[in-house]
């Protein structure tokens, strides 16, 4: 089998946007057999939250939809861009914050995107902090997430990816 293809799920403090998309996106590929073609984790840019589980709020939205939360903070490191293919950025600010870790690496080989770039149902530019909101920017989340991971991994498959 060749190596799978590693990605990294990044927002501000890896508790609510990012472990969600990892953990969505290991839902969708364990659910079509294709767990073994990947390697999936999720890291903050900040480390306010280091070792902490995803958000309650976030893994009850997420397990209403069938998606188990596992994982546990920590921060993203120059070394994340020599071990990962794929670094998706939730906003505009953590893709800023991003290209300075990047710029730490002495050999960067991950591609870094905008996460949005790859939702087609949703026409948001930035998946949206839910932390401070009410239980619908949790459902905003995950909505954007599925569009997102779904659209990847059809192009993944297709052999389609930018």
């Amino acid at each position: 089998m060749p190596n799978p293809t590693r990605l990294l799920f990044v927002c501000l403090g890896n508790i609510c946007r990012s472990p969600s998309g990892e953990n969505v996106m290991r839902h969708l590929i364990e659910r079509e057999g294709l767990a073994d073609n990947f390697v999936i984790d999720s890291a903050g840019t900040a480390g306010w939250h280091v070792g902490k589980k995803p958000d309650s709020r976030m893994t009850s939205a997420a397990q209403n939809r069938g998606i188990p939360m596992q994982g546990r903070a920590r921060q993203v490191s120059p070394d994340d861009f020599a071990s990962f293919d794929w670094i998706f950025a939730m906003d505009h600010s953590n893709y800023a914050d991003l290209l300075e870790v990047r710029d730490r690496c002495p050999d960067p080989t991950a591609r870094l995107v905008r996460f949005c770039e790859f939702c087609e149902e949703q026409d948001d530019e930035e998946v949206p902090d839910p932390y401070y909101g009410g239980p619908e920017g949790f459902e905003k989340v995950l909505d954007l997430l599925e569009d997102g991971c779904v659209s990847f991994l059809q192009k993944w498959r297709t052999g389609s990816l930018p």
